[in-house]
């Protein structure tokens, strides 16, 4: 069963993305923000990373770039789920290494579809 670092400030959206999560058969570890993702990221194995982008200590572009500079997380899939919808912002967080971007709000079925692309 692959595993989910799901990184949100918001716990609704925490705990909305984590259902739909577990319900589809993934394990999810939750994070307060980057810097707490940073330290699950270090003590968990973890297949995937679902981050938002606006969150307090570390973003989720800072956090992808962080990641992206581990051994352990080079392939990683990084998926950046966020309200932020400029061409902008998502080339910012394609030249920090993100995989992919989706918007909030999210369709659980395309979430799960994605995520099944990506872990292939």
């Amino acid at each position: 069963m692959p595993s989910i670092l799901a990184v949100d400030d918001s716990p609704s959206m925490r705990k909305m993305v984590s259902f739909t999560l577990t319900g589809a058969g993934y394990r999810v570890v939750e994070a307060v923000d980057g810097e707490d993702a940073l330290e699950k990221a270090g003590s968990h194995e973890i297949d995937l990373v679902l981050v938002d982008q606006n969150m307090p200590r570390l973003d989720g572009i800072g956090l992808t770039r962080k990641l992206r500079e581990h051994p352990k997380y080079k392939s990683t899939p990084i998926l950046v789920l966020t309200t932020e919808s400029s061409d902008q912002m998502k080339q910012a967080g394609r030249a920090a290494g993100a995989t992919g971007w989706l918007v909030k709000p999210f369709d659980p079925a395309r979430l799960i579809e994605v995520i099944q692309k990506v872990l292939r």
